[in-house]
């Protein structure tokens, strides 16, 4: 899988899961949320599938609340969970920046551009004094107070995007940078700001790379935060896991630290976790499962998302330069 080609059973599964509505479900008829909806359409937008991404964007539009956010969790036209992330939320602008970037559509971007603004408000309206941002509204519209390292990375990332939007469409006082500053300063100097009310999250490697790969630090801190916890997180011939402690390899895992290796120049380690991963592709229908329980040699959960198949699809467009926006993350 190293070619448009060879990775279009992945787009094509993709829109499988997507319904006439636009949404792209984990599975055929499963849950949806918002962010791995967007990722999907990431992928589609890599395999240059400017039609059914553009109904992904349809289905985010539609399905946006008054107060520029959306739901957790979606199943067809029912809501399952009631909270409101701000990562979700944040997401649809590097998603719209991604689709821009590939197709060159200007009447896409003006059009869009509404729902990113509301959807900015909305994640800025939980960003403290201390400069990090909420993670959720619970289903009664009361902010819960805690943060999250990965949310907050990604959501750096995203309010970057959305000011990128904002310089080509010629729209003026949207450059944040007090709000981009604090936000990243709280990600480098005040973790005590993150993991308040919950057990650290620093078993999950998401918190290791995701501020690499969102550009929180520069490429010489990545590269020694890398080597720190590398043994901690990567398993040699199989990938990176989901959790320090678990025998569980996650194939979405090890290609967001694919393209975070990238990012920093380490191409050749980055190629290793692929050709890792490709090994754990079931031959039958070229696609992959979540992750691989190595102790038990099982796969599980026993499930094929669609965000997955995306995460490949962005980690080969990272090493292989599919197109020339293979550098966007």
């Amino acid at each position: 899988m190293k070619d448009k080609a060879s990775l279009l059973p992945l787009g094509n599964y993709i829109v499988k899961c997507q319904n006439s509505a636009g949404a792209i479900a984990w599975e055929p008829d499963g849950k949806i949320d918002p962010w791995d909806h967007t990722e999907s359409i990431m992928g589609l937008n890599v395999l240059g599938m400017e039609v059914e991404a553009k109904a992904g964007f349809d289905w985010l539009k539609s399905s946006q609340l008054p107060d520029g956010s959306w739901y957790s969790e979606y199943r067809e036209n029912e809501v399952v969970n009631f909270n409101k992330e701000t990562n979700f939320t944040a997401y649809i602008s590097s998603g719209a920046l991604h689709h821009f970037l590939h197709f060159e559509d200007n009447a896409f971007l003006e059009e869009i551009w509404p729902f990113l603004e509301k959807s900015t408000d909305f994640v800025l309206s939980g960003q403290t004094s201390e400069g990090d941002i909420l993670w959720a509204k619970d289903k009664n519209d009361i902010w819960m107070d805690d943060s999250l390292i990965t949310g907050c990375s990604s959501i750096y990332k995203s309010l970057r995007d959305f000011t990128v939007i904002a310089e080509i469409l010629g729209k003026k006082n949207y450059r944040l940078n007090h709000e981009l500053n604090s936000l990243k300063d709280a990600l480098r100097n005040k973790p005590q700001r993150f993991d308040r009310s919950w057990k650290s999250k620093s078993r999950y490697s998401m918190d290791w790379y995701y501020p690499i790969l969102c550009d929180i630090y520069n490429k010489e801190e990545s590269k020694e935060i890398i080597k720190r916890k590398w043994k901690n997180f990567v398993v040699p011939g199989l990938g990176c896991k989901c959790v320090e402690e678990e025998p569980w390899v996650t194939i979405a895992e090890s290609c967001e630290l694919i393209m975070a290796l990238n990012k920093i120049g380490e191409l050749k380690l980055a190629k290793v976790i692929y050709e890792d991963i490709l090994k754990l592709v079931d031959e039958e229908d070229s696609l992959f499962w979540t992750g691989f329980v190595y102790k038990d040699k099982k796969y599980w959960p026993v499930e094929k998302p669609s965000w997955t198949a995306a995460a490949v699809i962005l980690a080969a467009n990272s090493i292989f330069k599919i197109n020339s926006n293979a550098n966007f993350f």
